[in-house]
């Protein structure tokens, strides 16, 4: 007969069980619950209506879109923070290594204000792009760069850990046998790294998509051009339609499950495939 209790220093597994049971349902489940059950007094032609406007659907792709871009570039570029704070040592490595985690420890207020008076027109980074053309702030660019900002961390985070735990022996090694810088990476390393990478992008793709603070100041909140969904929320809230605000919190919920879904899958393959390997 099998069981799941399983041998712990700490014991009460009964008990542990059950307070981790309630936890999740309080924190987690009633409330997620409780947005699909005020959104089933709504009819499916009512639902689909609120849902599908032009304006809502322009919020959709600008979030889910922007969220999916920026994590990709904080992949790439995480990715690179976490191999030169692992692999060099260089004078002000703890500074760089404690400004990771700013976009953490900073309210998402004060990173909206501080990047949009970095980015506007006449900021320090803006006047540079202004003369060119490219506006940053007010636009969908700025809700890009919003989002880029608070999710490099979870890249970094994620991936230094691992990054630490292979040992660079691994890479002479593959130079004794003949191999070049790009095929230790490609063949060696980056296997490993891989399901790191994939959860850190992940972890920040989930991120970008319900921040709010700091991208309804940089965005500009244009309908039709830099409005985000989670503001769209925040505006039926004021309006008191409650009915119709779930309705666009659950249709974010389905569509996040569904790419976090694929995005864990992709990490089994990997794994499974690199323990077969």
């Amino acid at each position: 007969m099998h069981t799941f209790k399983q041998h712990s220093v700490l014991p009460g597994f009964n008990l542990a069980l059950g307070f981790t049971l309630l936890y999740l349902s309080l924190i987690v489940l009633i409330p997620l619950s409780a947005a699909f059950i005020r959104t089933a007094s709504l009819t499916w032609a009512e639902f689909w209506d609120v849902v599908t406007t032009p304006r809502v659907l322009a919020s959709y792709r600008l979030t889910f879109g922007a969220s999916f871009a920026a994590a990709l570039v904080n992949a790439v570029f995480g990715l690179l923070v976490a191999w030169v704070l692992v692999r060099y040592r260089f004078p002000g490595k703890k500074l760089v290594d404690a400004l990771v985690d700013l976009p953490f420890a900073l309210p998402t207020a004060v990173a909206g204000i501080a990047l949009t008076a970095l980015y506007a027109g006449n900021g320090w980074i803006g006047q540079f792009f202004e003369p060119l053309g490219i506006k940053i702030a007010f636009t969908p660019l700025g809700v890009f760069v919003a989002l880029t900002f608070i999710g490099l961390p979870f890249v970094v985070r994620t991936v230094q850990p691992v990054l630490e735990d292979i040992e660079a022996e691994l890479e002479e090694a593959a130079a004794t046998l003949g191999a070049n810088r790009l095929q230790t990476f490609s063949r060696i390393i980056f296997p490993t790294l891989f399901p790191a990478l994939i959860t850190g992008f992940a972890l920040a793709f989930a991120r970008a998509i319900g921040e709010y603070g700091s991208v309804i100041f940089i965005a500009g909140n244009m309908p039709m051009i830099s409005e985000i969904t989670p503001l769209l929320i925040i505006t039926k809230l004021e309006q008191y339609d409650y009915t119709g605000a779930t309705a666009l919190a659950v249709v974010m919920l389905i569509i996040s499950f569904v790419m976090l879904l694929i995005i864990n899958l992709l990490q089994w393959w990997s794994r499974r495939r690199r323990a077969s390997a």
